[in-house]
């Protein structure tokens, strides 16, 4: 954690579950502070209690700033003296973002340029934005608005020198367990007696911890070029084995279908096939430059570049596929179904 020793860093939506998982990763290193930039300010005062009874030595370095991305002067205060920043502020719900869209603009596009500008002006050296798998080939508003997030980090990267500012982004898809999420909705169900209720059982997507979505977005800060952006390959497995795994931990209450909510997809794309086309193998991630090109384009036509896209796009239809013992396998390595279990056995 050298890179860390002494410095400050900022999570925007740190009272999420990243910015707690990120605390449990960094709170006992050497990093200097870590600064909690939400606009909740119950979620802040309950962290702030539950930070200082685990950890009392270490608590003081937590600072906690009040604020919203959408109101920049906000985001002035809290990055003055700021090294590096994890963006993962973001409304990501998707039914609330289709009745909602622009709020999901106002948080998601107009929130990132905020963070980016008040950063660059301050003089911030590294800045890693989430972004999600929705982002790819997005069909739904949460998507579109983070695709658009996307475009916007990519055109700040370019615009501003990388010994001034790294700007990068790291993309990944259904983070197990997190708020919001569906595993935690098939447990309370069960503990009910209630059927769990399924959208549509063949429906695939992306499995990944907490701990491996910090994991991404530590390896793109350590690894990144301006603009890239950054993808975990990622195991996937249908919604009905998910359910089946979840059923065979906590017990079988039968199962509801449904149908899929406003703005699901099928599957998910964690990488398109243009960007698979030049995309980097890097062992348990691949990399996506920036594409460098301004707006001059005569010169690439009279070179000529043909080939456009890849064979097919990297999807949960089509990467790892679990079955119900791996998703089990899988399930019971995460704290949060640990806890689960001795409640239920209770």
């Amino acid at each position: 954690m050298s890179i860390f020793h002494g410095k400050t860093l900022l999570i925007t939506g740190g009272t999420g579950s990243f910015g707690n998982a990120v605390l449990n990763r960094f709170l006992d290193t050497d990093i200097g502070e870590i600064r909690i930039f939400s606009r909740d300010e119950k979620k802040q005062d309950d962290m702030r209690h539950e930070y200082q009874a685990l950890w009392p030595e270490d608590a003081g370095k937590i600072k906690f700033y009040i604020g919203d991305v959408r109101n920049i002067d906000s985001l002035r205060d809290a990055v003055r003296g700021v090294d590096f920043i994890f963006h993962a502020a973001a409304l990501k719900q998707v039914p609330s973002c289709e009745f909602f869209p622009m709020e999901a603009v106002r948080t998601n596009v107009e929130g990132t340029d905020n963070v980016l500008t008040a950063a660059i002006d301050a003089g911030v050296k590294r800045i890693v934005c989430l972004s999600t798998d929705k982002a790819a080939y997005p069909i739904n508003a949460m998507g579109i608005s983070k695709a658009m997030m996307e475009k916007v980090i990519s055109a700040k990267a370019r615009n501003v020198p990388a010994e001034h500012t790294t700007i990068c982004c790291t993309r990944y898809g259904n983070v197990m367990c997190s708020r919001g999420s569906v595993i935690p909705l098939f447990i309370e169900q069960i503990k009910k007696g209630e059927p769990i209720t399924i959208t549509d059982p063949h429906m695939t997507r992306f499995l990944m911890s907490l701990d491996e979505a910090v994991d991404l977005v530590l390896f793109a800060f350590e690894h990144a070029r301006p603009g890239d952006l950054f993808i975990q390959k990622a195991d996937a497995c249908t919604i009905a084995d998910l359910a089946k795994g979840v059923q065979q931990l906590f017990g079988d209450t039968g199962t509801r279908i449904i149908g899929t909510r406003h703005g699901e997809k099928l599957y998910e794309t964690l990488m398109t096939r243009e960007e698979k086309l030049k995309a980097e193998d890097m062992g348990g991630y691949f990399r996506v430059a920036a594409d460098g090109r301004d707006l001059n384009y005569d010169k690439y036509f009279v070179k000529g570049q043909v080939t456009t896209e890849a064979e097919e796009a990297y999807t949960s239809h089509n990467t790892v596929r679990l079955d119900v013992q791996g998703v089990v396998d899988k399930l019971v390595k995460l704290d949060y179904i640990q806890e689960e279990l001795r409640h239920h056995e209770h």
